[in-house]
């Protein structure tokens, strides 16, 4: 029993420090940029309002006060968005219809098996969270977390602020967001993201002696570059003490972000 723990241990933290890397998936490469249709995300909006909970530094999900109407709703939004071939539409609308889909469904993902105490107990005996599991199934192809974050978002767009949109649950995730991503306003969203959490205690987190950072610039430093340009992308949203790169280390906590 002892040598089992022991190897789950090293499991978890050999799943720590093996984020996915960016590796498209062909087949949802394509969009029609001429097409100015745009994909309704009203009734996610009318659940983040509903039960969000925005204060400075986090944000928190009311997962106990979901009501089965509510859970309905959202089952509901995610049904419609899985019958859409996200393929015939511009990249603008592709990125909101993506992000606003991972993050409805990492809520979902929570309401069902609530009340838990982290994401990264589901997914099964020897996962570490459920990002790789079967979750989607969009024109018949079937979808996980992982396949939208890491084989979609990342090597499409390539932009570093994707990991301040979509959220895991965890009170350590870029915050779930109290607006849908709007193909009309992405940058200035994302830049506003990127803002929030670079200036949250969790995003970094500096003394006289020690600058904490989260381990999201740890596990996706590909995306962010060398040391040097990871600190020009951290202080150009930094509104409080400029960092100099010294002394850093990395920290992220997987406890739920649930309001009680």
């Amino acid at each position: 029993m002892r040598i089992v723990f022991s190897l789950l241990l090293i499991f978890a933290s050999w799943s720590l420090c093996a984020a996915p890397k960016a590796d498209l998936l062909p087949y949802w490469q394509d969009q029609v940029a001429s097409n100015q249709r745009d994909i309704n995300h009203h009734p996610w909006q009318q659940l983040l309002t509903k039960y969000l909970v925005v204060s400075p530094q986090q944000t928190l999900f009311r997962y106990s006060a979901v009501t089965p109407a509510d859970k309905q709703q959202l089952q509901n939004y995610i049904n419609q968005l899985a019958k859409l071939d996200p393929r015939q539409y511009n990249r603008n609308v592709q990125f909101a219809y993506w992000v606003n889909l991972y993050n409805a469904l990492t809520v979902q993902l929570i309401l069902d098996n609530y009340p838990i105490t982290s994401i990264t107990k589901l997914g099964g005996f020897f996962s570490f969270g459920p990002w790789d599991q079967p979750i989607v199934t969009i024109t018949n192809k079937t979808l996980s977390l992982n396949d939208i974050e890491h084989r979609i978002l990342r090597p499409i767009w390539r932009d570093p602020r994707i990991h301040y949109a979509v959220n895991c649950a965890s009170l350590g995730c870029p915050d779930l967001l109290p607006q849908v991503f709007d193909s009309h306003h992405l940058d200035r969203q994302l830049n506003n993201a990127a803002s929030r959490f670079i200036n949250s205690n969790k995003g970094v987190r500096t003394n006289s002696k020690q600058t904490t950072l989260s381990s999201i610039y740890d596990w996706y430093s590909v995306d962010f570059g060398n040391r040097q340009a990871l600190l020009q992308h951290i202080n150009h949203y930094r509104v409080h003490k400029k960092i100099n790169g010294d002394n850093i280390k990395f920290d992220y906590n997987w406890q739920l972000n649930q309001k009680l």
